[in-house]
């Protein structure tokens, strides 16, 4: 009420998707036309978990990033999900898949390259990645990933996932951040998101992961 009070349009989400985003974006008119700011992280706008969780923002001037990201603020205004990303990748309807793609793009490892990928999330049971995550290991890829809850892979099975090792870590700290990155060198993909390898993440909310182009 204070927010409606004050100006501002308060939007309560989508029928049958949670929102789970987080994500802000500072539009400003300039005589070229709208530029962008834009915040994406992977926590929440909460003082009281930002002092006992672990997470991590990017704050970037990236314009195109800002594009999408404002198509994720309009699809919302719109009662919509977004259809289609180029650099974000945005659940329920391009994440999940784009990310079943970079394990793809990785498996080129049957052509004697390298092939490598690393994951932090807090929980793992979408079966669907999982299926794509076990073939890519059969592949040859190495597959390293910190999860922090349930995970429903066991790693180390002779034949199906013994290039996956899977550990926890427990610290002072509740370890909150999701981090994606696929591939080596100058192949090298990297995202952090909101989203956690699940498909009430995946295929069920709003989520925004973006990729990190900045080696700083």
């Amino acid at each position: 009420r204070k927010l409606e009070e004050a100006g501002c349009r308060v939007i309560y989400g989508l029928n049958g998707y949670k929102v789970h985003s987080k994500l802000c974006l500072i539009s400003r008119k300039t005589d070229k036309g709208v530029s962008y700011i834009t915040q994406i992280g992977t926590g929440n706008y909460n003082e009281k978990t930002s002092a006992l969780y672990t997470d991590l923002s990017l704050i970037t001037g990236n314009q195109e990033i800002g594009k999408e990201a404002a198509e994720v603020f309009a699809a919302l205004l719109r009662g919509e999900t977004v259809e289609e990303t180029h650099l974000l990748l945005v659940a329920p309807k391009c994440l999940q898949n784009k990310v079943l793609d970079m394990i793809e793009e990785i498996q080129h490892v049957k052509n004697g390259e390298e092939g490598d990928t690393g994951i932090k999330i807090n929980s793992l049971t979408d079966k669907v990645i999982i299926s794509k995550l076990v073939e890519a290991s059969q592949a040859g890829v190495k597959i390293e990933m910190i999860v922090r809850g349930i995970c429903c892979v066991k790693p180390q099975v002779e034949g199906a996932t013994e290039n996956i090792t899977v550990i926890s870590v427990v610290g002072r700290y509740l370890e909150h951040s999701r981090i994606y990155r696929f591939g080596v060198g100058d192949d090298e993909k990297i995202y952090i998101a909101s989203a956690d390898f699940m498909t009430r993440n995946t295929v069920r909310r709003v989520e925004v992961a973006t990729p990190v182009y900045d080696a700083h």
